[in-house]
């Protein structure tokens, strides 16, 4: 439970997200994390350090071996994430194009009215 309530707060697998690539600095880290706050991200990073996630390097921050494993851990999550914003897409546009015909076909009885 300790890793859900680190993971679950804010901000917390979007940092290691960044960081999957390699190091990066705070500077970076903000940049790319539109909307987080320096407070938030250096509270972030300090968890993440002293919970073996993360730890400082010449570059900033990168991710350790545990931090690595948990990245793969995350994967299959990665790729369920990648296939459920698909069907939404895809029901979203079927939803919108179902409106449409609506929308055409009262057009079309509205005309035949007049």
């Amino acid at each position: 439970m300790a890793a859900m309530d680190l993971f679950g707060r804010r901000w917390a697998l979007r940092i290691l997200w960044e960081l999957r690539a390699g190091p990066l600095g705070a500077r970076a880290l903000l940049a790319r994390c539109e909307g987080l706050s320096s407070s938030v991200l250096y509270q972030r990073l300090r968890e993440l350090t002293s919970r073996g996630i993360i730890a400082p390097s010449a570059d900033g921050y990168e991710l350790t071996q545990l931090g690595v494993a948990l990245g793969h851990a995350l994967r299959p999550l990665d790729e369920w994430a990648t296939i459920w914003a698909e069907a939404e897409a895809e029901a979203e546009a079927e939803a919108e194009a179902e409106a449409e015909a609506q929308a055409q076909a009262q057009d079309g009885q509205a005309e035949q009215a007049d």
